[in-house]
């Protein structure tokens, strides 16, 4: 089963929206996948740098 999604509304600055879009082809993928793939590495690396065993 595929993780369920929710849509957001978010305002970006222009020029970084022109930056995404030309990463996000450039990888092959959607605007929208290319946000969530980047979002996700940063949460991961901002919580392993909080999260102690």
């Amino acid at each position: 089963m595929r993780p369920l999604k929710k849509k957001v509304s978010i305002t970006l600055d222009s020029d970084l929206v022109e930056t995404i879009k030309d990463l996000a082809e450039k990888d092959d993928r959607s605007f929208s996948q290319y946000i969530n793939m980047v979002l996700k590495e940063y949460v991961n690396r901002a919580n392993e740098g909080t999260t102690k065993e």
